[in-house]
């Protein structure tokens, strides 16, 4: 079994939304309530179709002799936007210039059963040397619980730790990090 990183194609984002349910349903159970979870998909955890338009978001899938299936997607921005799907309040598309602004890391997810395998790492150093390579220095995340460890380990450090209000009324813990690409 090979593993490919690429640029999604927007014929990409079905799938890519199945994987951002099942990694939300299964992997984030233990730092999420059902609550959280629920009013957190399709706003703050889906897919930000700017981010597949400007090629940006990319997808990691493995490739067998019977076919590919899509199994992770991460992307980095050059958007002001610094977190959430199409639908979250207040999107802002507006571009970021790299000689002052941080650029983005956004829509990290792996599907459950290829959890722990180094693929969210793959795409987050694709992500920083596509950023770097636009012109960035540094890059900003807004992670959620179960994520702040693994940029962590990649040098990410906290800057704020805050809670973004959800349409039923529940907040949704998250934690700012930031990291210098040069």
């Amino acid at each position: 079994m090979e593993l490919r990183i690429r640029v999604a194609a927007s014929s990409d984002v079905p799938a890519m939304e199945r994987i951002i349910v099942e990694s939300v349903q299964k992997l984030q159970r233990e730092d999420y309530t059902e609550a959280q979870r629920a009013a957190a998909l399709g706003l703050i955890f889906g897919v930000d179709n700017q981010l597949v338009r400007d090629g940006t978001y990319l997808v990691a899938e493995a490739v067998s002799e019977s076919g590919c299936e899509l199994v992770a997607c991460g992307a980095w921005s050059k958007r002001a936007n610094k977190f959430g799907s199409d639908a979250v309040p207040g999107k802002n598309d507006a571009q970021l210039d790299p000689a002052v602004d941080p650029a983005r890391i956004r829509g990290f997810f792996v599907h459950p059963g290829w959890a722990r395998q180094g693929i969210a790492t793959r795409i987050l150093q694709e992500c920083e040397e596509a950023a770097r390579s636009a012109g960035f220095g540094s890059a900003e995340l807004v992670a959620t619980v179960t994520g702040e460890a693994l940029y962590a380990v990649h040098g990410y450090s906290v800057t704020k730790r805050f809670e973004i209000p959800l349409p039923n009324g529940v907040m949704l813990p998250v934690i700012g990090m930031l990291k210098a690409l040069r």
